[in-house]
C-alpha cells in the first residue's frame, strides 16, 4: 500500500476525532519535504557570497549575494530552493544589478521544520533588508504569492515578474482535502489553529484581492501546460493587477520554465526596461492608481516567447 493510501486511511479514522486530526493535517500541511541539491545549483550557488540571518522567532535562513546596484531578489516557491532561479542571475549581473536569494525556512540550507506563506514573506522582507525596499522581484509559484503578501505589508518593490503563480491557499487546501479525504470539521479546526498562529486569516493570503490594490508594473509568466499550478491562477493574477501583463507559455510546465532562455530573456528585459523603470518610480513613491480598473474578461495572452512555444514535456 503507498504511504498516500496509508494516510488517507488513517485520516478515515481521524475524521471522528476532529483534533486529532487537525494535529495530523497541520503537520502534513506545513511540512516541506526538502530534496537534495542538483549540481547545477550547487555550483551556482557557490559562487555567491553567503550569509546568514535569523527571523524574529529565531529561524536561521541561508540567504546568498552576487554583485553590487538595484537589488533584486530571487524567490523560490514550495519545496524548492533559492539556486533554483539560477539562469536569472547572469543577465540580471550583466545588466548591473545585485542579485540576492535565499532558502525559505525549512527549505534547504535554512533551519525550521514547518513553513508556509506567510514564513516565505518574512524571510523575503529579512533579505531585502532594513530599508524594506527592491528594485526587482522574480518569484516562482508560492513565492510570488508570498512577494505579493510582503508588498501588501509594506515591502516596496519597484516592479515585479511572477512565474508560475499560485493565486493562494484555497485551491491548496481543496487537493489536500480530495487526496487525503479530510473531513470539514478537521480542516475547520486546523483552519482555527494555523489563523491563531500565523496572525491571519486564510483569506487574508488570498493574491487576487491583493492584486486588485498593487500598482507596479507586473509580468506574469505561466505555461498552458502546468499540471502544478493551473494557468488559470496566473492568469487571474494579471487580470486582476491593473496594468499587468500575461505571457502564456506551452510545454515548459512548472519547472523547466525557470531555464528556458526565452523566458530569462523576457523576464530580465522586464526587470531592466527604462519605459517600466519610470512607471515604477510609482510605487516607490506610495504608487498612486493611475491605471484603469481591469476589464472583467480573461485577459488574452500574450505570444508564448518562440524558444518556449515550439518545446513539448511537463515539468
Amino acid at each position: 500500500m503507498s504511504l498516500e493510501r496509508v494516510i488517507a486511511t488513517s485520516f478515515a479514522a481521524l475524521n471522528h476525532a476532529p483534533l486529532l486530526g487537525a494535529l495530523w493535517a497541520e503537520e502534513l500541511f506545513f511540512t516541506p519535504r526538502r530534496g537534495s541539491l542538483s549540481p547545477r545549483v550547487r555550483e551556482f550557488l557557490a559562487t555567491g557570497r553567503r550569509r546568514d540571518l535569523r527571523l524574529e522567532a529565531g529561524t536561521r535562513i541561508a540567504a546568498w549575494e552576487w554583485g553590487a546596484g538595484p537589488t533584486v531578489a530571487l524567490v523560490h516557491g514550495w519545496e524548492g530552493v533559492g539556486g533554483q532561479l539560477a539562469a536569472f542571475a547572469p543577465p540580471l549581473l550583466a545588466a548591473g544589478f545585485r542579485v540576492v536569494t535565499f532558502d525559505a525556512p525549512a527549505h534547504g540550507a535554512s533551519g525550521g521544520r514547518r513553513s508556509s506563506l506567510v514564513h516565505f514573506s518574512r524571510a523575503l522582507r529579512a533579505v531585502v533588508g532594513p530599508d524594506g525596499s527592491a528594485h526587482a522581484v522574480i518569484a516562482h509559484s508560492l513565492g510570488a504569492a508570498a512577494t505579493t503578501l510582503a508588498m501588501a505589508q509594506g515591502l516596496t518593490v519597484r516592479r515585479a515578474v511572477f512565474i508560475g503563480a499560485t493565486a493562494g491557499p484555497r485551491d491548496w487546501t481543496a487537493q489536500f482535502v480530495r487526496r487525503f479525504g479530510i473531513a470539514d470539521r478537521v480542516m475547520a479546526r486546523l483552519r482555527r489553529r494555523t489563523e491563531r498562529k500565523l496572525g491571519l486569516r486564510w483569506e487574508d493570503l488570498d493574491v487576487v484581492p491583493m492584486a486588485r490594490r498593487r500598482c507596479e508594473p507586473l509580468l506574469v509568466v505561466h505555461d498552458r501546460h502546468d499540471a502544478e499550478v493551473p494557468w488559470s491562477d496566473g492568469a487571474a493574477i494579471a487580470e486582476a493587477w491593473p496594468g499587468a501583463e500575461l505571457v502564456t507559455t506551452a510545454g515548459l510546465g512548472h519547472r523547466r520554465i525557470l531555464r528556458d532562455a526565452a523566458v530569462v530573456e523576457r523576464s530580465v528585459a522586464f526587470v531592466g526596461d527604462t519605459a517600466v523603470t519610470a512607471a515604477g518610480s510609482e510605487a516607490a513613491s506610495g504608487c498612486p492608481r493611475t491605471r484603469p480598473s481591469p476589464s472583467r474578461r480573461p485577459p488574452r495572452p500574450a505570444p508564448a516567447p518562440p524558444a518556449a512555444s515550439a518545446r513539448s514535456g511537463g515539468s
